[in-house]
């Protein structure tokens, strides 16, 4: 059974760390690259964690999540990062979930 979501790619602000998953290495470097300057510029600007995950029929989904006990963490502009992420990125965010569609949905069926 196909699981429920599939993660692309994050980055955590608390360590400081970058994760793209090499299930997805057929993506262009080039891309790669943006993905990780997307998810890095990010949490450098609000903090926390994020995620972006496909969820069951292939749509690209921001995940964030932020430590309890982190006070710094900006909750509204957070909200406001993602919105202009998807307005700015929108083309590459639809590329991406036609990618996932075409290579990923169709081999499971």
């Amino acid at each position: 059974m196909m699981d429920e979501r599939k993660v692309l790619c994050g980055a955590n602000s608390y360590t400081q760390k970058y994760y793209f998953n090499e299930e997805f290495s057929l993506l262009p470097e080039s891309i790669r690259q943006e993905l990780q300057i997307l998810c890095v510029v990010y949490v450098e600007d609000v903090g926390g964690i994020l995620t972006l995950e496909y969820d069951r029929e292939g749509n690209l989904e921001f995940r964030v999540e932020s430590d309890e006990r982190d006070y710094l963490f900006d909750e509204i502009g957070s909200g406001l990062k993602i919105r202009q992420i998807q307005r700015e990125k929108a083309d590459l965010l639809e590329s991406l979930e036609l990618f996932y569609k075409t290579f990923y949905l169709e081999q499971k069926k």
